[in-house]
């Protein structure tokens, strides 16, 4: 998987689950004054990732830091890659 079609698929799994504007998402939009997100769906967020890309979530300091949705791209990259190399 290309990081091109991460962010698509990031991108289109956040805009279901919150029913946000797929063509609002860009890298800059902010979690929770942009996407009107709060602490509580910071936990749905973690479960789309899981499920949408069949890995565990479990860097509690790393979710902490995450405020933008290339925040979040940048994340599952990093970690997709990591999953990759560790097979």
């Amino acid at each position: 998987m290309t990081d091109q079609e991460i962010v698509a698929k990031i991108n289109s799994s956040l805009a279901e689950e919150f029913e946000y504007d797929l063509a609002a998402m860009t890298p800059e939009t902010t979690l929770f004054e942009d996407m009107g997100l709060d602490s509580l769906d910071v936990v749905d967020l973690v479960i789309v990732l899981e499920t949408a890309f069949s890995m565990k979530v479990r860097e509690e300091e790393a979710i902490r830091k995450i405020r933008t949705l290339g925040d979040i791209h940048d994340f599952v990259i990093a970690k997709k890659r990591q999953l990759e190399g560790d097979r």
